[in-house]
C-alpha cells in the first residue's frame, strides 16, 4: 500500500466536476485524481475548514457512532478501479477484532478527514493510475481551507439543473 494524503479538493475546468488528488507521501509523488459529486467535495472542504453545522452532517454522524461505539477507523484505503468507478474501504478496529467495510472513496475520505486517519491507494491502483502531477505550492503547502470552500461556493453559483442531466 501506497500512503497518501489529500493534496488538494480542486474543480476539473473541463467537466466543471470535483476533483479529489491524492498524493503519495513518500517516493515520485504521484498523484491519484478521483472525481467526486459537488455534496461529497462540499462536506470534505467544510471538515478541511472545521466548519460546525448546527446538526452532524452525515460524515459527523458516521464519526460519532464509531467513537461511541469505541470503534477506530484504522485506515482508509482506496481498493481498485473497475468499470470506471473507484473502490474504497474503511478498516476498523475494536478492541482486538477488526473488521472491512466497503465505501465510496469520497465518503471514505470524508470519514478519514474527520477522524484524523490514514489514507492510502493500493500498490498496483497507483501504479496503472498515478500520475505526475504539478500542483502548485502555496505559503505552507497545503490548499487554504476558506479557499476550497469558496471555491466550491463558485462552482455552485454556477450550475444548473441541466448540467446533471444523462
Amino acid at each position: 500500500m501506497v500512503e497518501v494524503r489529500l493534496r488538494a479538493v480542486r474543480v476539473d475546468l473541463q467537466s466543471n466536476t470535483p476533483v479529489l488528488l491524492l498524493q503519495e507521501t513518500e517516493g515520485e509523488g504521484r498523484t491519484l485524481p478521483i472525481f467526486i459529486g459537488t455534496p461529497e467535495a462540499a462536506a470534505i472542504a467544510y471538515a478541511l475548514q472545521g466548519v460546525a453545522m448546527p446538526r452532524p452532517m452525515t460524515h459527523d454522524l458516521i464519526r460519532d457512532v464509531l467513537t461511541s461505539l469505541e470503534v477506530a477507523v484504522e485506515r482508509v484505503v482506496i481498493t481498485e478501479l473497475r468499470s470506471s468507478t473507484y473502490y474504497a474501504e474503511l478498516q476498523l478496529r475494536a478492541g482486538a477484532q477488526r473488521a472491512v467495510v466497503s465505501s465510496r472513496p469520497s465518503d471514505a475520505v470524508a470519514v478519514a478527514i474527520r477522524t484524523g486517519s490514514p489514507l492510502y491507494v493500493a500498490d498496483d491502483l497507483m501504479d496503472a493510475e498515478g500520475i505526475l502531477l504539478a500542483i502548485e505550492p502555496s505559503d505552507d503547502d497545503d490548499e487554504s481551507p476558506d479557499e476550497l470552500v469558496g471555491q466550491f461556493r463558485q462552482f455552485l453559483d454556477s450550475i444548473k439543473p441541466e448540467d446533471f442531466s444523462g
